[in-house]
């Protein structure tokens, strides 16, 4: 059964309401398999899941998708629909960002690389919606993808340097049966472009197999991975980077402890971005 908030204030009384632990699975709608994998572990671990759907415009570029970005309100009410009792918070954006708004959250180090690098500004929006949301919901836990594993990260430094006494989990990469990574930017992509776009788990599978077989040269294995993909002619890489699984600079030869190999991939105008921790 879906209990659907819109208002601000709506929340705070759903809050005051809710007993036992709650979770909370912040997404931008347009919801797949990903999405539903989160919304099932909060059921499971606590006695109320919160899923907020907001498209929050100031994580997007000048020159990025917001205008188009894909939205079927209808479609996620009905997919969380089948999954339980859960509380869906479609706020208004007067209610998140309202006239004379100019307060912000930013983490300064581990926002500089890899998205960081290519999105100036986009992590300022994620972490300040982020930590709004969880001002008004007040979670006990809260539920991000590895997919998005630099924001999955950037969101565990804010949740300890502010001090919110939510636990942040990190659930693994939802894919299509040929590897793709589960993203709602997958509908950009041409019939083409689809077939193409499995090549990115491709490259991240091989420069694994050549870890475990014990290469620890970071730059052999960005190598590896570039190789693979450059073999796909719709493919463009505008990164392949191997990180520090903390801090997400660049990894030290030979690597130690693992690490993070993290790419994004243009196909024609479509960015996909996936990593694999190794």
């Amino acid at each position: 059964m879906i209990k659907k908030i819109t208002t601000l204030n709506e929340m705070f009384t759903a809050r005051r309401s809710m007993q036992g632990l709650v979770g909370i699975v912040p997404t931008m709608g347009f919801l797949h398999e990903g999405h539903l994998s989160l919304i099932r572990r909060s059921l499971q671990e606590n006695a109320n899941t919160v899923v907020t759907i907001f498209i929050n415009p100031t994580q997007f570029g000048p020159n990025e998708d917001l205008a188009k970005y894909p939205r079927d309100p209808m479609g996620d009410l009905e997919k969380i629909g089948g999954l339980g009792d859960v509380w869906v918070w479609m706020p208004d954006k007067k209610d998140m960002y309202p006239q004379g708004f100019q307060t912000w959250v930013n983490v300064t180090e581990i926002t500089q690389p890899l998205e960081g690098e290519m999105r100036p500004g986009h992590f300022q929006g994620v972490t300040t919606i982020v930590a709004k949301l969880f001002n008004a919901v007040q979670p006990d836990n809260a539920y991000f993808g590895q997919k998005d594993v630099q924001q999955a990260t950037v969101i565990q430094q804010m949740t300890q340097d502010l001090s919110y006494p939510i636990q942040i989990t990190i659930c693994p990469t939802v894919r299509e049966k040929d590897g793709l990574a589960m993203s709602s930017r997958n509908a950009y992509l041409s019939e083409k472009e689809r077939k193409a776009a499995p090549v990115l788990y491709k490259a991240l599978m091989l420069a694994k197999k050549v870890y475990e077989l014990g290469e620890r040269d970071p730059q052999k294995l960005i190598g590896q991975v570039r190789k693979t993909i450059h073999q796909e002619p719709l493919a463009t890489v505008q990164y392949i980077q191997c990180s520090d699984r903390m801090t997400l600079q660049n990894c030290e030869s030979p690597i130690v402890n693992g690490a993070i190999i993290s790419l994004a991939v243009y196909f024609g105008q479509t960015r996909l971005i996936d990593n694999i921790i190794l």
